[in-house]
Parts: structure tokens; C-alpha cells; sequence
């Protein structure tokens, strides 16, 4: 729907603007009023930094900040992660990824499920190969 009038909103930039409201007072305020859900919302930013930037090695003073002043659904995940530490260090640590390989064997698994019973196995193989 186009205005009428030339100063005159449609309904979907009315509905941007009341989202856009709503969004600028919702989580902050929450923050600022619960202080376990900001240092939740803390130390999940800082887990999310150690998994992306492969910081293992800083992986047990996370989990020591946890286990001292985090609400008790972060302190039970440090625990877990306290448990298996060795394989968690492990997976953090390395800077090689299989992220390729698993996403072109999620590509060929996508490929063969829609083309199951429709065709042979020889057009299955051209369709593998020759996508990128």
C-alpha cells in the first residue's frame, strides 16, 4: 500500500519503527535489571570468542570464572566441561577443521536423498562431479 499523502507511513514502516522500538528496550533494560542474566550473557560471550578463535589454552580460567560467580545453569556447563576437559582442550586447540569435508558430504547426502528412486547411478555421479 503506497501513502496517500505524502508525509503519511505505510503499514510496514509504521511495523519497522514499532519493532525497532521495542528492540532498543528490550534486552538492555533486562540486563541492566538482572545482574545474573548480564554475567550470563558475559560468559557466553567469552565462550563464544574461545570456540571461535580456537583459544584453548584459556579454556580452564573460563571455566574457573564460571564456577565462582555465574548463575547455576553456567556453573553446571563448566562442570561438564571440567569433567572432559582433556577432549574439550583437545577439539579447542587445533587450528586445521574438517568444516570442507563435512559440507561437501552434507552436499552429496542432499543430492542422493532427492534424487532417490528417480534416477540411475550414473546421473547421481555426473550431478556430484559437476556441481561446485
Amino acid at each position: 500500500m503506497r501513502p496517500k499523502h505524502k508525509g503519511e507511513a505505510t503499514q510496514r514502516q509504521r511495523f519497522r519503527r514499532r519493532r525497532l522500538r521495542r528492540c532498543r528496550r528490550g534486552p538492555w533494560r533486562t540486563r541492566l535489571a538482572c545482574p545474573d542474566i548480564t554475567r550470563a550473557c558475559d560468559l557466553a560471550r567469552t565462550f563464544h570468542d574461545l570456540v571461535t578463535h580456537r583459544r584453548g589454552h584459556l579454556l580452564m580460567d573460563w571455566i574457573r570464572q564460571a564456577e565462582q560467580d555465574a548463575p547455576a545453569p553456567v556453573r553446571g556447563f563448566a562442570g561438564f566441561l571440567r569433567q572432559d576437559l582433556d577432549a574439550v582442550t583437545a577439539g579447542l586447540t587445533p587450528e586445521w577443521s574438517s568444516g570442507v569435508v563435512e559440507g561437501n558430504v552434507n552436499r552429496v547426502k542432499t543430492i542422493k536423498r532427492s534424487m532417490y528412486n528417480r534416477a540411475s547411478f550414473q546421473l547421481l555421479r555426473i550431478r556430484i562431479l559437476t556441481r561446485p
